[in-house]
């Protein structure tokens, strides 16, 4: 143990580095919030030797959820990167958030992994496998990515891990999948007196032993005959599951007529299928006891990810050639090969600054070298082409950051000093620019408007939003001109709460927020007149204007439209802009709520001027009269804007997001199903109902729904509504 422990830090806070691709594995630890997977991150460090205790590095700090936000909120908010040796290979483990609010950051984990594994917990049951879950799950299956699951909390006092397997077999297998079976089962010890069942050791269905661990350690022991009548009725639906994904067709003939099958063939089409993606096994989980050297199952887990998960080599990644317009074409995992690397996350060090997370897809990362930057993103402000010169290149380990040599094709490490990279640029030989196409990221659709909290905040945070922004790329920044807010927008309340936080702790910057306004307008509802009389005299030169206009309604998008029909010379031409002029910047600022006023036309048929005292000014105040004189004639409509909301729900809430939708004013366009047991639901929906529909929504469906949104137009809200905002709108006068 103490010899994995050196060669995993590399001797002299160094890590070790590993020369071939083949002796890399990426593996991303998914699954729900409280499953379990920072725990299993922080037990398969114990087990290696990378720390000495549960989650802790030579400072005392954590290995995984360590930043001061995660430490304080207690659950994952960011990628963590754990880097740990097993049979001389480097496994990169890394542990995604489970919170929805995260989706960023786990597909990130995504991008760089290999393989993935799924963390489920028995003491959620079936709810464990909810959802979300289920999403993921169909996430990796469309990108070919090898997954297996581990099963954590199975002391719970009512966990059951036949019931909790089958759910997961019926849930991700599409149900009862024979590529989705357990490698092990449980061997529980007395139970306590508060229901718990300890696990306290794994029996093996392929080789027929017992994996001990009551003592801390890894001990392999013989099955007592209890034990033998479980395998029996276990392992031939393992062994059957395994030939049915082999490639040896003949292999299933010779099992049926009763051929005894050799475990080195079980366990080499076991691997092939597993890191085909073809075969999905379960395995059970639990942390070491205090002072224990091993977590049970981590031997398991660690052998299952070096012989069964695939290596970098086998996740194939496509990359362009901005320069010459060429199409992607697939990357070589080589570290002779030229530079193709992506930026995973970007995060801010205190002491270091800019520290860009790096998966090497192509070639090898060397410290100090020069390298081209290239990231497309759906901001013109985010499109740059450029060289930088990267800094230090380490290996991140909890919060310290261990330097590397170089990283090569396959594997992951931070770089510094990349001023103008984000997350989802590409970096690659400067003599050659590549761009990797970037991974989707969901659309933030929760608005928070912000305000600086004094004046010392206000000069800080434009650059404070910046590098927000730079580090997370699912918030984004919106100067509305409409409402004239400054308006975040996030993937839900946690992520809300955690980017304000990073505002302030971080950037130091203080918000404050305010409750978002929705782009209301108004239109004259009916054909009105209205006179506009300027007249001042008081000593001197005096101001003399008086213009009559007539307003009538258009069609939605028509604008402003304003038409001179003056004769006899009673405005002078001179004049008629500046009634038109005044006209404009009144229907700016509104003439009932103060919303801007649209799709009308205004016509000057009349007025008087004086030749000394009419003026510019004169007519434009007049013309502004006028238009409020009109509106308090009229019948005016206010608008509020029309989203098309498209949902994307389970099968078992569609009947619950229909209602809601209803209850928000939402006129339903339709229902169509899109995959097996899930639904899309089109309505169109009023935008002031939707400020907390990304909140609600997740707790209507469990997280078990999804939704876009697009502004389809403006249309008269009703009386009732528009009454009380008019009303709302004069008290704040």
């Amino acid at each position: 143990m103490a010899e994995k422990a050196s060669a995993a830090a590399g001797g002299n806070g160094r890590a070790a580095m590993v020369e071939r691709p083949a002796d890399i594995r990426n593996v991303a630890l998914v699954g729900h919030s409280g499953s379990g997977k920072t725990t299993v991150v922080e037990a398969l460090a114990v087990a290696t030797g990378a720390v000495t205790r549960a989650g802790r590095v030579e400072d005392g700090t954590c290995v995984s959820d360590y930043d001061d936000i995660e430490q304080r909120q207690h659950r994952s908010v960011q990628l963590s990167v754990v880097p740990v040796f097993w049979n001389g290979m480097k496994i990169n483990l890394l542990d995604t958030p489970g919170y929805a609010d995260f989706v960023g950051e786990l597909r990130a984990g995504l991008r760089a992994a290999d393989a993935a594994l799924f963390v489920v917990s028995a003491a959620a049951g079936a709810d464990g496998v909810g959802g979300q879950t289920l999403a993921l799950w169909e996430e990796c299956a469309a990108v070919g990515m090898p997954r297996a699951l581990v099963i954590t909390h199975l002391d719970a006092a009512r966990a059951d891990f036949e019931e909790l397997a089958e759910t997961c077999r019926e849930i991700l297998g599409g149900g009862a999948s024979e590529s989705m079976l357990p490698l092990h089962l449980p061997v529980y010890g007395p139970k306590a007196a508060d229901g718990h069942r300890p696990v306290t050791g794994l029996i093996d269905l392929l080789t027929q032993q017992v994996f001990d661990y009551s003592a801390g350690e890894h001990t392999r022991t013989e099955p007592t005959p209890e034990q033998n009548e479980l395998i029996d009725s276990a392992r031939g639906r393992l062994i059957e599951g395994i030939i049915a994904e082999s490639e040896d067709e003949s292999l299933m003939d010779r099992y049926l007529e009763g051929e005894e099958i050799d475990l080195t063939t079980l366990v080499t089409d076991l691997e092939r299928a597993v890191a085909r993606g073809s075969f999905h096994p379960i395995l059970i989980a639990a942390p070491p006891p205090e002072g224990a050297k091993q977590g049970l199952g981590m031997v398991e887990i660690l052998d299952l990810i070096t012989r069964g998960f695939p290596t970098p080599a086998e996740h194939p990644v496509s990359a362009s050639c901005p320069s010459d317009g060429s199409g992607p074409k697939p990357l070589t995992c080589d570290p002779r090969a030229p530079l193709a690397a992506e930026v995973i996350r970007t995060a801010s060090d205190p002491y270091v600054g800019r520290l860009s997370l790096v998966r090497v897809f192509s070639g090898t990362l060397r410290p100090d070298e020069t390298v081209h930057v290239c990231g497309h993103g759906p901001d013109v402000e985010r499109n740059h082409d450029l060289d930088e010169r990267v800094g230090a290149v380490s290996a991140p380990f909890g919060k310290q950051q261990r330097p590397l040599g170089q990283a090569i094709a396959g594997d992951i490490a931070c770089v510094t000093k990349l001023g103008h990279a984000e997350t989802g640029d590409t970096l690659s030989a400067k003599d050659t620019p590549l761009l990797i196409e970037p991974w989707p990221m969901p659309e933030p659709l929760l608005p928070v408007a912000i305000r600086a909290h004094s004046k010392a905040d206000e000069d800080k945070l434009s650059q404070g939003l910046s590098r927000l922004v730079a580090e997370d790329p699912t918030v984004r920044l919106e100067q509305n001109g409409q409402t004239h807010q400054l308006v975040l927008w996030c993937l839900g309340e946690a992520h809300r709460e955690v980017a304000l936080e990073r505002l302030r702790s971080r950037f130091g910057v203080q918000v404050d927020t305010v409750e978002h306004k929705v782009a209301l307008r108004e239109t004259f509802a009916s054909t009105a007149t209205g006179r506009g009389r300027h007249v001042k005299q008081s000593g001197g030169h005096g101001q003399y204007a008086i213009c009559e206009i007539e307003v009538a309604p258009l069609p939605e998008g028509s604008g402003i439209e304003f038409v001179d029909k003056v004769v006899g010379g009673v405005v002078p031409r001179q004049f008629i802009p500046s009634v038109e002029k005044g006209v404009r910047a009144q229907a700016l600022k509104g003439v009932a709520a103060g919303y801007p006023l649209v799709d009308v036309r205004v016509t000057l048929y009349d007025g008087k001027a004086h030749s000394v005292d009419s003026s510019d000014a004169a007519f434009q105040t007049a013309g502004a009269l006028a238009l409020r004189e009109a509106a308090a004639a009229a019948r005016i409509n206010l608008l509020e804007p029309i989203a098309e909301v498209s949902v994307t729900v389970s099968d078992d809430y569609v009947g619950a997001v229909l209602s809601d939708l209803s209850s928000r004013r939402g006129r339903v366009l339709g229902t169509e199903p899109v995959s097996a047991g899930r639904t899309t639901v089109r309505a169109e929906v009023p935008e002031l109902e939707l400020s907390r529909y990304a909140i609600d929504l997740r707790s209507i469906s469990h997280g078990a729904a999804q939704f876009t949104r697009a502004y389809i137009r403006h249309e008269p809200m009703p009386p009732q509504i528009a009454d009380g905002i008019r009303a709302q709108a004069k008290a704040s006068a």
